[in-house]
């Protein structure tokens, strides 16, 4: 049977399903390789060609990320066998035992059903645990609508930074949900903790205690006064998501050339035509310090912290070529809400200091 004929047929399975009792039947449990196909069909469905990861329109390469395990799909499936959600875990951090919970979407005639919450549930308390090998999860929900930051927030995950406007509209256009770019909350959960020493900027000191006061897990605080690494040059990484044009750059080690080398990573990535910019720093060295005053110096504003980024913790700043819609930022909680404000009266002052030194 064509897959767009099984689709059509399944889905037509589940409405009579859901006509005939509260909640349709289904079926949740980890990738199987036929999945594959329904996954791209799902994508389609919901998001058409938008969506910015174009690994989940590519059936094989969908396959080969959950044999070598940098993705992990765990799917809803309905009576038929035919993929009605799916939820995945991507390796998107520098520490392999970070997994993000990225690209969590269920067809639109399961919606309100419950479907999703239960699929939530099986990810973060049964498949999560069984995996040995992820150590912490880290989500980015969106904030043009509050469904999946309640969905997060229910399971136990903190509020720890968020990221303004990081994904386009037209990632969106089929749902008609934004009228401009979104800004994402970012969320993490610890399954294997690992207390460890950071050293926090003074000038976030304040905001920083209060995160990690929530956090669960254990930090010894430091707060960081040395300067940059002495001997050494800038150690970094870039990566330039083309479609949302996000430039991500993770800071492993700062040395005397830190300016230069991030204005070089910075070019390269306005060639690919970035308006986003996003900085990690590493908050186990004690030069987080300098580089965070150096960073606000070149226009980035407080983004947030992120626990086990690189195995030890990360702090990340933002920067926007773009004019952001801090009006349009939908949150949940009373945490999120002091996050943003912070977030915004920072980037005020970075923008304010910036132009006195211009």
């Amino acid at each position: 049977m064509a897959e767009r004929e099984k689709g059509a047929k399944s889905a037509a399975m589940g409405r009579a399903a859901m006509g005939r009792a509260a909640e349709p039947a289904f079926a949740i449990g980890a990738f199987r390789p036929e999945d594959a196909e329904g996954i791209v069909a799902l994508f389609r469905a919901v998001y058409g060609e938008g969506y910015p990861i174009r690994l989940f329109y590519d059936p094989q390469a969908i396959v080969r990320g959950n044999r070598d395990g940098s993705t992990l799909s765990i799917v809803v499936r309905d009576p038929a066998g035919a993929v009605v959600g799916v939820n995945h875990l991507v390796r998107t951090a520098p520490f392999a035992g970070v997994y993000e919970h990225a690209a969590g979407l269920v067809l639109k005639e399961y919606r309100g059903t419950g479907v999703m919450g239960r699929a939530q549930a099986y990810l973060y308390n049964e498949y999560t645990p069984s995996q040995p090998q992820i150590e912490e999860l880290f989500g980015e929900p969106v904030c043009n609508h509050v469904t999946l930051q309640k969905g997060v927030i229910r399971h136990g995950f903190i509020e720890t930074g968020l990221e303004v406007a990081l994904m386009p509209a037209e990632a969106y256009m089929t749902e008609k949900s934004a009228r401009g770019r979104v800004a994402t909350l970012d969320v993490f959960r610890c399954y294997v903790p690992k207390p460890h020493r950071i050293f926090v900027p003074a000038v976030y000191e304040a905001v920083l205690k209060g995160i990690y006061a929530r956090l669960d897990d254990r930090r010894e605080m430091v707060l960081a006064d040395s300067g940059l690494a002495a001997d050494g040059s800038t150690e970094a990484t870039l990566t330039v998501f083309g479609f949302s044009r996000v430039a991500r750059m993770a800071v492993s080690r700062a040395g005397a050339d830190f300016v230069s080398r991030l204005s070089g990573l910075e070019a390269e990535a306005r060639r690919q035509n970035a308006m986003v910019f996003q900085v990690w720093l590493k908050a186990t060295e004690p030069w987080i310090g300098q580089a965070t005053e150096l960073l606000r110096g070149q226009g980035y504003f407080f983004g947030g912290a992120f626990p086990r980024w690189f195995d030890g913790d990360g702090l990340m700043l933002q920067k926007l070529e773009c004019p952001p819609d801090f009006e349009e930022i939908v949150l949940l909680t009373d945490f999120s809400k002091e996050l943003l404000a912070f977030i915004r009266q920072d980037r005020e002052e970075v923008i304010a200091v910036s132009q006195l030194t211009v």
